[in-house]
């Protein structure tokens, strides 16, 4: 070896110090280095694994938020339409309202007005008996008594006709030409074999009575007397 020049002993602490210097390496560099490249290797995995949980999560919650807002549209579109079908009812309930309140209001105005009506004539009728009785003592050139006059009066408008009786049925709709006495009706309920009399008051029919039982009607008028006449002359 020495002839080639080369120094044994110096080779050899060359050799021993690349040793020594590959030794401290592995033991102060090396594996340090090796420890923080896999510390490092395990947190970018585990960076890894964090961002596609979270990215799983968030997919999860946009899925689960899109179903929230699904739910919310579908719910206040419910909540839409039953709002217009209430405000719809309401409306025709409003409606109706008005039309049966309108309706009421008409029928109140009617009966007053058949109500004053029947009063007025009621007032007028001492007045026609006057009236009646003066041209009844004109025709017959003779005072009656005042109870043969009122008796007269009486049955001119308020004599009912002797076929009523062979009315049959529930209900009796009594017509005379002026609002009846409590004693004329009660003569007229009499007669009629019904559960139930109501009267109208028609000043067109002159005097006597129209009775109408259910389609069976019994018409003793003065008009309807007045209008046979007519036609018979004619």
């Amino acid at each position: 070896m020495e002839g080639l020049g080369i120094n044994i002993g110096y080779l050899l602490i060359q050799i021993l110090g690349i040793i020594i210097i590959l030794a401290l390496m592995k033991a102060f560099a090396y594996e340090p280095i090796l420890r923080t490249l896999e510390e490092r290797k395990t947190r970018i995995a585990k960076g890894l694994e964090d961002a596609r949980q979270a990215s799983i999560a968030r997919d999860n919650a946009d899925a689960e938020a899109k179903k929230i807002l699904d739910a919310a549209r579908a719910e206040a579109a419910k909540q839409r339409q039953q709002g217009v079908e209430q405000a719809e009812e309401t409306r025709k309930g409003i409606i109706r309202q008005a039309e049966e309140e309108a309706k009421q209001i008409v029928e109140e105005a009617r009966e007053d007005a058949a109500a004053e009506r029947n009063r007025i004539l009621a007032d007028l009728r001492s007045q026609v008996v006057s009236i009646a009785v003066a041209a009844t003592n004109k025709l017959v050139k003779d005072s009656l008594d005042t109870e043969r006059q009122h008796a007269l009066i009486s049955d001119f408008l308020a004599k009912p006709p002797t076929e009523v009786s062979s009315l049959t049925g529930a209900r009796a709709v009594v017509t005379s030409a002026l609002p009846l006495t409590d004693q004329e009706a009660a003569r007229v309920e009499s007669m009629l074999q019904v559960d139930e009399v109501a009267f109208r008051v028609d000043p067109s029919i002159l005097g006597g009575l129209i009775i109408r039982v259910g389609d069976q009607v019994v018409d003793d008028s003065v008009a309807h007397q007045m209008g046979a006449l007519r036609d018979s002359l004619a």
